[in-house]
């Protein structure tokens, strides 16, 4: 069962939501959020990233990084730019990409859930990047960001979303700069709220973590750490809970996400070629852009010509659910056998690019001359992504990418 619970959101007021909502921490760099946030107060860059409020060059994960972070949210408060609800709700977010709509249900999740397994997740996580999300879940006393969850679709909830989407007036609505829309309904009614709450209790068995697994471990060990120091603890804390926007995976589409590499390992481009039709089947497909168009095809971009490569047969167990995947085929068969780079996590011969930056990023990356080839993939499904954390699978590093990113700051939660 899942457990989910309503929760007094802290919120922005209408007039400045767009300039105070902002992209994810984690998908840009210290400097592209100086740029992003120059100029605007409001910006959640400012408690998310809040190196961008002192010297260029300070160690983010530093004390004055972590101590700028704590006063600047208190000044987001202070200033009346968070607002806390006076009830506790749950929160309906939608996104439009391209024509396509996604509606998530906003609440907190359980930290027991994620330490007993009831929330699957398909990425391993590093330490490093867990204790900085730590850190400032701590300082804060808040999960200012959410993170991303997929649940089994559910008819009944679908009928309760779309019912209030029809019937009440969005307390958000705002196309951001990328183009994305973004709408944001609160669920004031009592019995609507039970209703949701006892659904997932009683038909949802697990919950998904789609996109956010640091933040999501973060979150659920500073809920448990917090329960550890409490002598009178006894399970109504509201750091037993941390927020999280959870959509039906039907609704939701996995986009691609691709490497570029380095150097070929002391290779020639012909001697790497050559080496690359042991399990490939290489065509050659011009000057023109080529994109995968199903599983174990993939495309390559070097030397100013774009190939299709198709993975042999024998060269994949289509019964293994990892061994399957074409970022395993990809991580097996080139980057570990031909070009020697073993670990994904650490290697500094090798990039990722996300799909959302198309395929004339790779092309971009490798013409400059700061790349030499680039890897396309065919985008993994959401019932893949289901059986491997079904089956206590990991994926390997930089499978997925969802698009489009939840955009922090619509509403924040906190643990007192």
């Amino acid at each position: 069962m899942a457990i989910i619970k309503p929760f007094k959101g802290l919120r922005p007021p209408t007039d400045i939501l767009k300039q105070l909502a902002s992209r994810p921490y984690d998908v840009l760099n210290s400097a592209e959020a100086r740029i992003e946030a120059a100029n605007n107060p409001y910006s959640l860059l400012h408690i998310t990233k809040a190196e961008i409020d002192l010297p260029e060059g300070i160690d983010e994960h530093g004390k004055e990084v972590y101590d700028k972070v704590v006063e600047n949210y208190h000044k987001f408060k202070t200033n009346g730019w968070l607002v806390q609800d006076k009830e506790e709700k749950l929160y309906i977010y939608a996104q439009t990409m391209d024509g396509r709509t996604q509606y998530g249900i906003v609440a907190c999740s359980h930290t027991d859930d994620y330490i007993k397994g009831n929330i699957k997740k398909h990425e391993l996580t590093r330490k490093d990047k867990e204790e900085d999300r730590m850190i400032h879940v701590r300082i804060t006393n808040a999960n200012v960001e959410p993170v991303f969850f997929t649940y089994p679709a559910h008819k009944e909830i679908d009928t309760i979303v779309s019912t209030i989407v029809k019937n009440q007036k969005p307390e958000y609505n705002f196309v951001a700069d990328e183009g994305f829309v973004h709408t944001f309904w609160v669920i004031d009614d009592k019995a609507t709220i039970k209703r949701i709450v006892e659904i997932f209790k009683n038909d949802i068995p697990n919950l998904y973590v789609a996109d956010g697994h640091h933040r999501t471990a973060a979150a659920a060990l500073v809920g448990q750490e917090q329960k550890s120091k409490n002598p009178s603890h006894n399970g109504t804390e509201e750091y037993n809970y941390f927020m999280t926007v959870i959509f039906p995976d039907n609704q939701l589409k996995i986009i691609d996400y691709n490497r570029v590499i380095k150097d070929l390992n002391g290779l020639t481009k012909e001697e790497f070629v050559q080496k690359l039709q042991s399990s490939f089947t290489l065509e050659i497909m011009g000057a023109d852009i080529y994109k995968p168009m199903k599983l174990h095809e993939f495309s390559m971009y070097m030397d100013g010509k774009w190939y299709r490569m198709t993975a042999k047969p024998g060269t994949f167990n289509d019964n293994d659910p990892i061994g399957v995947l074409d970022v395993t085929i990809l991580s097996n068969l080139v980057l570990d056998q031909i070009l020697d780079i073993k670990d994904l996590r650490t290697s500094k011969r090798i990039d990722f690019v996300g799909g959302i930056r198309g395929l004339g990023e790779l092309k971009r990356r490798v013409d400059s001359g700061e790349m030499v080839a680039a890897f396309a993939m065919f985008p993994v499904s959401m019932n893949q992504l289901i059986t491997i954390a079904d089956t206590g699978n990991i994926m390997p590093p930089k499978t997925t990418w969802f698009e489009p990113k939840l955009r922090s700051g619509l509403v924040v939660h906190e643990l007192k």
